[in-house]
């Protein structure tokens, strides 16, 4: 093991197109996926699908093909010498963004802003990871399936404080637009090391590192690739303006928050002892219920007089799913 990190004079670097074109795809992912996220916050669709299991699963490929390239990156950018100045102003404008994002959040969700999200697990990585770029590519390997077990396997009280939800540690799920906690997600920022130390030697050289972007949409993919942290700075509000301003001429989605509605209604009435599959009849009852009387989707607080309808409504669908009265 090298007893400093190798150092180089300053040098220009070559950009691959074939990575930022990578890079460029998992941004495309990332506001589709943002995109369907904003659409279900903001009832245009009836439900939200980026919190279903789908949701969470396309979610998590998109954060681990990210941060797999911020580990291919730092090799490729460090691997014959580490260059000190690119480096540190590289981790100065991610820690930047990454705190204006928390403050952001901070104003805009209270109750779920990103204390620990993608860019902050960048951010961190990237310095955490930075040894492991002089390290062989078999420790690498090795450390990357130990943190991505770790939450696993490692279990203690003392991790379970919100101090250190950041690890993803403890037992608690914090709540967040977007938490990428360091366990298990620099997992794969070290994997991104141990395959680029494996595969540049081959790469070098190659078709594939001389590949330039031709296309418009390929230009298009891997400017934004070479551009990422901005792309990723501006998308969100984008998407937010332009689907707010559609909401307030379209309105929600009639049935939007309907399967959710349903859903804690059933959970709720089974744990004050309704039976379970009168509570799930009820809870259907109930929804068309405040649907046909106007009660649904208003956006609004109930008055006293509204909300003793809707209590009623709520009473006579279980009686009537209990099959002692009829329907309202």
């Amino acid at each position: 093991m090298p007893a400093s990190f190798p150092s180089t004079p300053p040098r220009p670097s070559r950009r691959i197109d074939a990575l930022d074109l990578a890079r460029g795809a998992a941004l495309a992912a990332m506001a589709a996926y943002h995109g369907l996220w904003d659409l279900g916050f903001l009832q245009l669709t009836p439900q939200n699908f980026a919190l279903t299991p789908t949701g969470r699963l396309a979610a998590h490929g998109i954060a681990g093909s990210f941060l797999l390239l911020v580990g291919i990156g730092l090799v490729l950018a460090n691997g014959d010498g580490l260059r000190w100045r690119p480096f540190a102003l590289r981790l100065a404008r991610i820690g930047g963004a990454a705190l204006l994002i928390t403050l952001a959040t901070r104003f805009a969700f209270p109750e779920s802003y990103i204390f620990f999200g993608i860019l902050h697990c960048i951010a961190v990585s990237s310095l955490l990871g930075l040894p492991f770029v002089f390290l062989p590519a078999w420790i690498t390997g090795l450390a990357a399936v130990a943190v991505v077990l770790a939450p696993r396997v490692v279990a203690h009280p003392l991790l379970d404080a919100p101090v250190f939800y950041f690890l993803g540690l403890g037992r608690g799920l914090p709540d967040s637009n977007d938490w990428v906690p360091l366990f298990p997600w620099f997992g794969p920022v070290l994997a991104g090391i141990a395959l680029a130390r494996l595969v540049r030697p081959v790469v070098a050289g190659s078709r594939l590192s001389r590949w330039k972007a031709r296309t418009p949409l390929a230009r298009g993919a891997a400017f934004a690739g070479r551009h990422s942290l901005a792309v990723y700075l501006i998308h969100q509000p984008v998407l937010l303006a332009l689907l707010t301003g559609l909401v307030t001429l379209t309105g929600p989605h009639p049935r939007a928050g309907l399967a959710g509605f349903r859903k804690d209604y059933a959970a709720h009435c089974t744990r004050t002892g309704g039976e379970a599959g009168a509570c799930r009849i009820a809870a259907r009852c109930t929804a068309d219920a405040l649907r046909r009387e106007g009660l649904w989707g208003t956006g609004k607080p109930y008055s006293v007089a509204e909300r003793a309808t809707a209590q009623g409504l709520s009473q006579r669908c279980y009686e009537a799913a209990e099959g002692t009265a009829a329907p309202p």
